[in-house]
């Protein structure tokens, strides 16, 4: 039986004559496509409304989604379990599942916007551009937009929990319990973060005025400075023929010796009384 050799030299060849570091393949050839893969995780602004519905019957749920999605798949997963809880129960507990699973993503949704609203924070305080404004007015529309459809949906857990539908048995009913405590909790995070946005617009106003303050401080701190060295100026610029100084030989000097003295003396007073 013959062995074959391996040979560490093999292909090593093509390299011969190349400049250092030039990347020659010297692999298998393969004949499979190149893909590329790209997953933009980068959390978004944007929020986009879907409606859903369920239809509940005695033995049957249907629900029904505006867009392919994959919401409900931690629920399918679960069904596929035969022994779980979900497939031995009546079909309100599935309800009970399915409206978990929307209430809990409106957790995931207000974390983000949570994040963005520390971002926008510290750019208002920063640089409190027209680009920061529109970025408040555009999480101002989300919480609005999220707000929508969570008070209504308060209302039909408040009847489930009341026995107003007979279909729901009370042996589910501590559960759409746990499911009505995290819906409140959400409708408390959703008043805080918008009352986190409204004082947001209150930080990027106060810091476009601090800006314009300071601002208005140094231009008025400037003109201050000028406002003597102007009217020595006009003094001396006026063309009267019966001043004596104008033919003085030294008058020129003197003049902007005054000039330099007053400057001085205004910046010496300014960051005495602490304006500079």
């Amino acid at each position: 039986m013959r062995i074959p050799v391996l040979n560490p030299f093999k292909k090593y060849d093509r390299k011969v004559g190349l400049p250092p570091g030039t990347l020659v393949y010297v692999g298998e050839e393969r004949a499979e496509p190149v893909r590329i893969t790209l997953i933009n995780y980068t959390v978004s602004l944007n929020i986009s409304r879907e409606q859903i519905g369920l239809i509940i019957g005695e033995n049957f749920v249907i629900s029904l989604q505006e867009n392919l999605g994959s919401l409900f798949a931690p629920v399918r997963d679960r069904l596929k379990n035969v022994n779980g809880r979900l497939r031995n129960m009546r079909s309100d507990y599935l309800v009970y599942a399915l409206t978990d699973v929307i209430v809990d993503n409106y957790f995931i949704v207000l974390e983000q916007l949570s994040d963005q609203i520390e971002s926008v924070e510290e750019e208002a305080i920063t640089n409190p551009s027209s680009e920061v404004l529109a970025k408040i007015n555009q999480l101002r529309r989300a919480f609005l937009l999220l707000r929508r459809p969570i008070l209504p949906l308060r209302g039909v857990l408040n009847n489930v929990l009341n026995a107003e539908i007979p279909l729901f048995t009370q042996d589910t009913s501590l559960y759409f319990r746990d499911v009505y405590d995290h819906l409140t909790q959400v409708i408390h995070t959703l008043e805080m973060l918008r009352s986190a946005v409204s004082d947001l617009f209150d930080t990027y106003t106060s810091a476009v005025s601090h800006r314009m303050n300071e601002v208005m401080k140094v231009l008025t701190i400037v003109a201050t400075f000028f406002i003597p060295l102007t009217f020595i100026a006009g003094i001396y610029g006026m063309n009267f023929k019966s001043m004596p100084e104008l033919e003085a030989r030294w008058g020129y000097p003197i003049v902007l010796l005054i000039m330099a003295g007053v400057g001085i003396g205004m910046f010496i007073y300014f960051k005495v009384k602490r304006w500079l």
